[in-house]
């Protein structure tokens, strides 16, 4: 993981609980330690986000639970092998 995510990361497990009673079950978008957005999957909060102009790459998607089964990293490509 990058730095920058790593920083997001990080502000998510310092806030987690907070989040949990606004956003669980969510996945939220986070980019400079805030929350740009919720949305119901994975692929959602990316579209939304790279369409409102944020850079793939920069802000990280995180699914909103209680406890450290929550912290899952994953990893997305528009990379084709062919």
């Amino acid at each position: 993981m990058n730095s920058s995510l790593k920083e997001e990361f990080e502000y998510y497990k310092e806030n987690q609980e907070k989040l949990v009673k606004q956003y669980n079950g969510k996945f939220i978008v986070i980019k400079n330690k805030q929350v740009l957005g919720a949305y119901e999957d994975t692929l959602i909060a990316v579209t939304e986000t790279e369409k409102a102009g944020v850079e793939i790459g920069t802000f990280l998607v995180q699914k909103v639970e209680p406890g450290d089964d929550a912290y899952t990293q994953t990893f997305h490509s528009r990379v084709v092998i062919a």
